[in-house]
């Protein structure tokens, strides 16, 4: 059963005769258009490479955040009775 469909699905397949007519009859509509054509895909490819990377980036960042030393209070930093910082005049 399963051979029968495989043998229909690839009488439908374009060969290489087929795929290089389609090529040439492409070439000739987008020819004078297919420089910038291909300029705009690689650079649409590179925005999204750069989108990946990013999103890669603060997808890591917010697993694993970066270590941080903890914070150091002055000395001249002083709490009120309530827990408040008060600090001095200088």
């Amino acid at each position: 059963m399963t051979q029968s469909i495989t043998g229909i699905c690839l009488a439908f397949m374009p060969g290489p005769f087929e795929m290089g007519v389609i090529l040439l009859v492409a070439l000739l509509i987008f020819g004078s258009r297919l420089p910038s054509v291909m300029r705009n895909m690689g650079k649409s490819v590179t925005e999204f490479k750069k989108g990946v990377r990013s999103t890669e980036d603060d997808l890591k960042t917010t697993i694993d955040p970066p270590e941080t030393p903890p914070t150091q209070r002055r000395d001249s930093v002083q709490t009120d009775s309530e827990g408040n910082e008060r600090y001095p005049e200088e």
